[in-house]
């Protein structure tokens, strides 16, 4: 942990002690289930800009992953003339459940029903898979290249699995 910033004493404890109490603000957010158990679900200050409104990832992430039809999700942002930013997921269904229409449309007002209507998905894609690091985060990133230009550019040397990559730009291809 750091004891300080290089000649700014003050703007460390400003910054690192000052949002909680006595305790050591990393910047994520997290939430803690029935039995206690903690779940990291992403940074505070990963945000959209969505017509005005700070609209964080996690929490849009979070509804979807609520709704029993979806394994996991990632939201990014895609300019937009209109509203600043619109939100564009991708979602990777559990085992047995099929992407269609009527599941896009049911997912979209899941997570208004949850959050409202403002963090209402503009573009959901299903995906089989999303692209991971060997550690397991999902890079956000190049799904994010992927939803504005439909191509990766940079670094994918850390890529646990480039066919997923692949998979996502050829879909957008299409």
């Amino acid at each position: 942990m750091l004891r300080t910033i290089y000649g700014d004493a003050a703007r460390y404890r400003v910054q690192y002690w000052s949002d909680v109490k006595g305790c050591y603000f990393t910047g994520d957010g997290a939430r803690q289930d029935k039995q206690g158990y903690f779940y990291v679900v992403g940074r505070i200050d990963d945000v959209l800009n969505v017509s005005g409104h700070r609209l964080g990832t996690a929490e849009v992430e979070s509804a979807l992953v609520s709704h029993p039809a979806v394994a996991e999700a990632a939201a990014v942002g895609k300019p937009d003339e209109l509203k600043g930013q619109s939100v564009v997921v991708f979602v990777t269904l559990k085992q047995g459940n099929v992407s269609s229409p009527e599941l896009e449309k049911e997912l979209k007002a899941h997570v208004a029903k949850e959050i409202g209507a403002i963090a209402r998905p503009d573009e959901i894609r299903f995906a089989e898979g999303l692209p991971k690091t060997r550690s397991g985060k999902i890079m956000r990133r190049l799904l994010k290249e992927i939803a504005t230009s439909g191509k990766v550019k940079g670094d994918v040397t850390t890529l646990e699995d480039f066919n997923v990559v692949a998979a996502l730009s050829k879909a957008e291809e299409e």
